[in-house]
């Protein structure tokens, strides 16, 4: 499962970033992930406990923004929001190219 070391990884960013900054305590991380991320939300928040234990962040809460991928259509332009890498356009049916939806990062620490 390579949520854990996504998951530890997060933890890191969140803890450095504090500590650069003077925090001592980490209350939330907000991460967004990309619909086309191949990171699964649910595993992510189960292996996320157990990441930040023995830091700053333990007992931080996770709060995950889930971000489709946007479709445009090259045939009749038509533009979707997607969450699979290939599609059939709901217009025309032209077979359209996810683009997007692949990231993964920390946008937000809230700290103490």
């Amino acid at each position: 499962m390579h949520e854990m070391s996504i998951a530890m990884n997060i933890v890191d960013i969140a803890v450095q970033t504090a500590q650069k900054n003077g925090a001592h305590k980490i209350n939330s991380i907000t991460v967004e992930i990309g619909a086309l991320s191949g990171v699964v939300p649910e595993a992510l928040e189960f292996c996320f406990e157990a990441a930040t234990k023995e830091t700053m962040a333990e007992g931080c809460r996770l709060e995950i923004v889930y971000l489709k991928a946007q479709a445009e259509c090259s045939g009749c332009g038509f533009k979707f929001e997607t969450d699979q890498f290939l599609n059939l356009c709901p217009q025309c049916g032209e077979q359209v190219f996810a683009a997007g939806g692949q990231q993964l990062q920390v946008k937000a620490i809230n700290v103490d």
